[in-house]
């Protein structure tokens, strides 16, 4: 049974973490996602390519749901890669709105992903 919650809480934070690959699309989803205009071309340039980079992390993520062996390195790239974000914003002194729901989710990401770990060292 624990694995199965496992399982569910990888696909979630996997789709939290995939959620913002629509951004390699182009400008006006990055603007829906973050709230902010990409109006430099070298800006939305790195920024597609974090939409890239976090939708690699999300999909690793919902593999590892299924792919017991593959769990421990998805803790850590889960981690990593939710904190990091909230550790980022937290260091800003005014983070917008749309940077501080985003922090918001990653945290909850990563109360969900510790729930997951716990569980996974309860099993081994």
């Amino acid at each position: 049974m624990s694995q199965i919650v496992i399982g569910v809480i990888f696909v979630l934070v996997g789709l939290l973490n995939a959620y913002p690959a629509v951004g390699m699309l182009g400008a006006k989803q990055l603007r829906g996602l973050y709230g902010l205009t990409f109006t430099d071309a070298n800006l939305l340039t790195l920024m597609q390519h974090r939409a890239v980079m976090l939708g690699l992390v999300g999909l690793f993520l919902i593999v590892a749901a299924f792919r017991r062996e593959l769990q421990p390195a998805g803790f850590v790239l889960g981690f990593a890669s939710m904190l990091s974000f909230v550790a980022f914003a937290r260091l800003q002194d005014d983070p917008s709105r749309w940077i501080s729901k985003v922090a918001t989710a990653d945290v909850a990401g990563s109360a969900l992903l510790l729930v997951a770990l716990v569980l996974y060292w309860l099993r081994a």
